[in-house]
């Protein structure tokens, strides 16, 4: 079986999605997809799915290296189930709490750290680094 019929269903997903600039290679056995997805819930969604397919990305077959679509400046939604979000002084859960963000408050994205780690502030002036995955593009 090709690669890319073993992830169709993935790579349709993410074209109905809208990722941006999706690209999708094969190159050495591995499927190689690349893009950026919409919101935090978008990524989720293909990841997901991917474990879905290979469960435990036991196969080793498929690279994927999706964004989620923010820039500093950006408002972000707070999206944890409905416990407050810890803001630490470093980008790692080592980090001292230095603030917390309500569950569905606006924030604001000062700097994409990396793909787990975004430095945001609130409302009221607290800055430091979220989990990435709780922060949603609005």
């Amino acid at each position: 079986m090709a690669l890319q019929d073993k992830y169709a269903e993935l790579i349709q997903t993410a074209t109905t999605l809208g990722v941006g600039a999706l690209s999708v290679a094969e190159k050495d056995g591995v499927l190689h997809v690349a893009g950026t997805a919409k919101s935090t819930a978008d990524y989720d969604a293909l990841w997901a799915l991917y474990d879905k397919i290979d469960p435990n990305m036991a196969s080793g077959d498929l690279m994927m290296n999706l964004d989620i679509k923010a820039d500093a400046g950006a408002q972000l939604q707070v999206t944890t189930d409905s416990t407050n979000l810890n803001i630490r002084s470093t980008p790692s859960t080592d980090g001292d709490i230095v603030g917390k963000a309500a569950h569905m408050e606006v924030v604001t994205l000062v700097e994409k750290t990396d793909d787990s780690w975004w430095k945001i502030r609130t409302a009221d002036g607290e800055e430091g680094y979220a989990y990435a995955q709780y922060l949603s593009p609005m």
